[in-house]
């Protein structure tokens, strides 16, 4: 019997985040190491499963993207990996879903859910069958530990505890 696993193209494929930064602006970041893949055919009943290494993020910073290494946030040394794995998805209409899993972070595991838009199939010029997706949610950094800040002197914090997440991924069709 053939199985059906979808593996992440890496070449076509991001995630990137953005929290408020003395409580005026964003700053954003990316994690440019990455492994994702989908097994099955069909996506609502597929487990999802995403991998990420925390020493790869950056936010174009290198003073910033070593604290954001240190103890004071992801902690790399200790915990090295970032990972995702899906409980459910479920249809909302017809190109959007909720896409629900256990994010794990420095050793701590909450259900998040995220929006979820398909984008469809499409063969690439090499004959390789792909799968998009737009992937987009927040989340609370202190669930996870991120507890790190700085209080300002004109009030306020020096970083925002909301998360926007953002994914663009594709995936290639393997059959075995």
């Amino acid at each position: 019997m053939k199985t059906t696993k979808w593996v992440l193209d890496p070449a076509h494929s991001e995630i990137t985040f953005k929290v408020k930064h003395l409580m005026i602006s964003h700053v954003k970041g990316a994690f440019k190491t990455f492994e994702a893949s989908i097994d099955g055919e069909d996506f609502r009943s597929s487990n999802f499963n995403v991998t990420i290494d925390t020493g790869s993020i950056s936010t174009n910073n290198d003073d910033r993207d070593a604290h954001l290494k240190s103890p004071d946030f992801f902690e790399v040394d200790q915990y090295p990996k970032i990972t995702f794995a899906s409980k459910s998805l479920k249809k909302v209409d017809d190109d959007e879903f909720k896409l629900i899993g256990d994010l794990t972070i420095k050793g701590t595991t909450q259900e998040i859910k995220l929006d979820t838009e398909f984008g469809g199939f499409m063969k690439d010029p090499y004959g390789n069958e792909k799968a998009g997706f737009s992937i987009k949610g927040k989340l609370n950094r202190k669930d996870f530990g991120l507890n790190w800040n700085a209080a300002l002197e004109a009030g306020g914090v020096m970083v925002g505890n909301e998360i926007k997440i953002n994914a663009e991924v594709q995936f290639v069709k393997q059959v075995s």
